[in-house]
C-alpha cells in the first residue's frame, strides 16, 4: 500500500495566524507533519510527502529511520488534483490501494492508523469534525476524491455510487485535525511525550488554561515578547 501525506509547504495553517506568526506557523506545521510520518513509519510504510513547494526534510528534524523512510514529491495542483492523479484509478496509478492521511493529525498514532489501513473495504474513510475526510485507504479504481466542503459526506456519496464497499473509521485521533486556535487544547491534553507538536507550542509558551469552565489555551507574556 502506497501512503500519501499531502502538505501545504509555502504557507501553512493560516487560520492559526491569530496566535501564531508566518514562522511560528511554518515551523508547528513541520512538527505536525514530522510525527505524522514517524507514526506511519512505525506501522511499517513508507510515506511519501506531497507537498505543494519543494520541502527540506531536514528542516523536520526526523529520525534517521524515518528520514530513510520517506521521499517528497512536489505537486502545486489543487488537493482534489494532487490526490486524484495518484489513487488506483489516477494518472499516476501504480495499481497499489493508496492511503491519503493529512499532515496536521498531529495526535495520530501507529494504532490508529494500523486500524485504518488494515480496513477491508473497498474504501475507508476516517472523518473529521465538521463532515470533512481527514484520512483514507483507496481500494477502488473508479473512486476519487473530492476535498471540497463536507467531503465525508460526499466521499461516502462517491463509494456507493461506483458500487465500492464503505467503512468509517470512528477514531479521536484520526477525526482530530489541527486547523483553529481552539484546536491547540487538544495537542496538549492528548499529544504523546516525545511527540513534536506538543512540545513545539510548549516552546512558544502556550500551557492549558483551566480557570474557565472549559479548558483553553493561554499563551505566557516573555513567549509574546519574545517572538
Amino acid at each position: 500500500m502506497r501512503v500519501m501525506v499531502p502538505f501545504a509547504a509555502e504557507t501553512p495553517k493560516t487560520r492559526l495566524e491569530s496566535v501564531l506568526s508566518p514562522a511560528e506557523r511554518l515551523r508547528f506545521a513541520h512538527a505536525m507533519l514530522a510525527d505524522v510520518l514517524c507514526a506511519i513509519v512505525e506501522t511499517g510504510h513508507e510515506p511519501t510527502v506531497v507537498a505543494t513547494a519543494p520541502l527540506d526534510l531536514d528542516a523536520l528534524e526526523l529520525p534517521d529511520n524515518v528520514a530513510t523512510a520517506v521521499s517528497v514529491m512536489v505537486d502545486d495542483r489543487p488537493l482534489t488534483d494532487a490526490v486524484n492523479a495518484r489513487l488506483p484509478g489516477g494518472d499516476a496509478a501504480t495499481g497499489d490501494a493508496v492511503a491519503v492521511v493529512m499532515a496536521d493529525l498531529a495526535l495520530a498514532t501507529p494504532a490508529s492508523l494500523e486500524r485504518l489501513l488494515a480496513a477491508d473495504a473497498d474504501i475507508a474513510i476516517a472523518p473529521g469534525r465538521a463532515g470533512g475526510t481527514n484520512a483514507l485507504v483507496v481500494r477502488e479504481p473508479a473512486f476519487t476524491v473530492d476535498y471540497h466542503g463536507t467531503s465525508y459526506l460526499d466521499h461516502c456519496e462517491i463509494a456507493r455510487e461506483v458500487g465500492a464497499s464503505l467503512e468509517t473509521i470512528d477514531s479521536l485521533r484520526l477525526g482530530t485535525d489541527i486547523d483553529e486556535p481552539d484546536d491547540l487544547v487538544e495537542v496538549l491534553v492528548h499529544g504523546r511525550e516525545g511527540d513534536r507538536a506538543p512540545a513545539c507550542l510548549r516552546a512558544f509558551g502556550f500551557e492549558l488554561d483551566r480557570h474557565g469552565g472549559r479548558v483553553g489555551v493561554v499563551r505566557s507574556e516573555e513567549s509574546l515578547t519574545e517572538t
